[in-house]
């Protein structure tokens, strides 16, 4: 029997999310000149660029913006396999800056544990912030996004499917289940 899939956001509702997220963004941010954005490969860092955009285009401040690989990092290597790391790009200091951190679903918490400890090696921020497009619980880990795009509870045996234009030729955000 061929898989459900449901979509969850449309083109239209990502943009109109991502232009939520960056609006609570600059709303929590006292100082936009101390903000970096640093998106967890792969998908997180294409929406790292989207919010920044989003941001310049809202305030007219620029807002720098980097990608985050943290194959090394993750506790689950065993379990996924081999896999080739993506180049971190950081072109900016990130001591003394609110870091937002950047990913497309958060899940049990392990992502983002390993790209908190990926950061530290690059610098000591003031703060970090953590941006998600889908937040689909079952966490492992106490982790938890302060900016959230959409909640959605799911059963374990589920997966959310993030597609971006940049990256996959179209915008969605699908659940996919039996």
């Amino acid at each position: 029997m061929p898989a459900k899939v449901v979509e969850i956001l449309s083109a239209e509702e990502i943009r109109r999310t991502v232009t939520r997220l960056a609006s609570q963004v600059v709303e929590r941010s006292r100082d936009l000149s101390q903000l970096v954005i640093l998106g967890i490969y792969t998908r997180g860092a294409f929406l790292a660029d989207l919010l920044a955009r989003q941001i310049e285009m809202l305030e007219g401040v620029t807002v720098p913006a980097g990608a985050l690989d943290i194959t090394f990092y993750r506790d689950d290597l065993d379990q996924i396999g081999v896999r080739t790391p993506a180049k971190t790009e950081i072109p900016f200091d990130l001591t003394g800056k609110t870091v937002l951190l950047v990913d497309d679903v958060i899940y049990k918490g392990r992502t983002v544990r390993a790209a908190l400890n990926a950061v530290n090696d690059y610098g000591r921020p003031a703060a970090i912030w953590l941006a998600v497009l889908v937040d689909r619980g079952h966490r492992e880990l106490p982790i938890h996004p302060d900016f959230t795009g959409k909640q959605l509870p799911t059963a374990k045996e589920e997966q959310v499917k993030v597609y971006l234009q940049d990256f996959d030729g179209r915008d969605a955000v699908e659940l996919i289940g039996n």
